[in-house]
């Protein structure tokens, strides 16, 4: 059996006196003030750098309102004789739905709507619970949420990259013509911010909280 279901120790480079480097991941003597590997500053964890967690998640939040509510794309016919439409993220998606592109409106949806709320959610859960008390398994799945909101970040553009193609393969002239709107801004600098957020937080929060010795028992 495992050393952790015979409740042994859960040793942590914390309590044995180590701190471990946030750009490579090299582990030192807490006393050391720069990485030797890669030159990074070494700073202990704390919980008061949640403060710039919390505060770019705001702003991303702030942002991604109007990018819900501004017209994310505008297109125009015939030098605007024929009139011009506006549509938001979700107008965008209901009129791909309209002419059959469900496989691209579920795209855009998800990397849109699904993939920046699920960002917020998790986010600001994981600042909630850094440092507090957990179990492994528990250590673990908040480990485990961190590397996804890590991942799924570089997809949160999408939207943005696909008015950008249109906006630039649709230039017709007087006949027709895209141009992005305000919400594409907005969300942009939403997306940014909330990778912001994310890479401000202290993954080494999540193990602070871990017991000396597991609480399972034989």
């Amino acid at each position: 059996m495992s050393e952790h279901s015979h409740g042994g120790p859960v040793l942590t480079a914390h309590r044995a006196g180590l701190m471990g480097c946030r750009r490579c991941g090299r582990v030192w003597p807490k006393g050391q003030r720069q990485c030797a590997r890669c030159g990074s500053r070494l700073v202990q964890p704390d919980r008061s750098g949640l403060q710039a967690v919390w505060a770019w998640w705001l702003a991303g939040l702030i942002a991604y309102i109007p990018a819900n509510l501004m017209p994310m794309m505008r297109t125009q016919a015939f030098g605007g004789l024929k009139g011009s439409s506006e549509s938001t993220i979700v107008g965008g998606v209901l009129e791909l739905i309209h002419y059959g592109s469900y496989d691209i409106a579920a795209v855009v949806f998800f990397a849109s709507v699904v993939v920046p709320v699920a960002k917020f959610i998790s986010i600001a859960w994981l600042a909630i619970v850094a440092g507090r008390p957990a179990t492994v398994e528990q250590a673990h799945t908040r480990l485990k949420i961190y590397e996804v909101v890590e991942f799924i970040g570089r997809w949160s553009m999408i939207d943005v990259f696909v008015v950008a193609i249109l906006s630039a393969l649709v230039q017709l002239g007087f006949v027709v013509s895209i141009h992005p709107g305000p919400a594409a801004a907005a969300f942009a600098i939403s997306v940014a911010f909330t990778m912001l957020s994310a890479q401000s937080f202290d993954p080494r929060l999540i193990w602070r909280g871990l017991p000396l010795r597991s609480r399972t028992e034989d």
